[in-house]
């Protein structure tokens, strides 16, 4: 038995919801998350000059969840940053739609018809644009075994609930020194 049910149960939907995500490839709700970040991160890489900003936008979007990730790692909440993975690999599904539209152009962009798309300007800079599908098949491969990665350790951190998880949850904070 688990020594946290609810953690099992949440982990099974953020299992059975993710793995969906990586099966279908059409727009989910996390989506929207996913498209805000990355517009922020054509303007957090934009000093880097003219291909890391363009690549910015799908690089910060991967980038902002693994910090996410990190953080939850470092305060050994371990289940936290399971969950957390699930949304790293479902952006990285989501960089894999983009790039495969690098041919067709049928995504709508933010801000009109006369913007830059990212994959086509990236991939047609290296001479790339044949291997479209190739590489977006790649992107969409990691992503879900990022997904899966995230299903098995969000289990295996439902079912065995780490000692110092435990501990940082019931730990009593330090007296502060002036009540000494």
């Amino acid at each position: 038995m688990p020594k946290n049910p609810l953690k099992l149960i949440i982990a099974g939907l953020a299992s059975l919801y993710f793995l969906w995500c990586a099966w279908s490839m059409q727009w989910h709700f996390i989506d929207g998350v996913n498209l805000l970040i990355h517009e922020a991160g054509h303007v957090v890489f934009r000093p880097f000059g003219e291909v890391l900003m363009i690549a910015g936008g799908s690089l910060f979007q991967v980038i902002m969840p693994l910090i996410f990730v990190g953080y939850f790692v470092r305060q050994k909440q371990y289940f936290s940053a399971a969950l957390v993975l699930f949304w790293v690999g479902e952006s990285i599904l989501y960089v894999a739609i983009y790039a495969g539209d690098s041919l067709a152009l049928q995504l709508p962009l933010v801000g009109g018809e006369d913007v830059i798309h990212d994959w086509n300007y990236l991939l047609g800079r290296y001479g790339m644009l044949k291997q479209t599908a190739k590489i977006a098949g790649l992107i969409r491969f990691v992503g879900t075994l990022v997904i899966l990665s995230a299903v098995v350790w969000s289990i295996k951190a439902s079912l065995t609930e780490d000692a110092e998880e435990v501990a940082s949850y019931t730990q009593q904070p330090d007296t502060p020194w002036w009540m000494k």
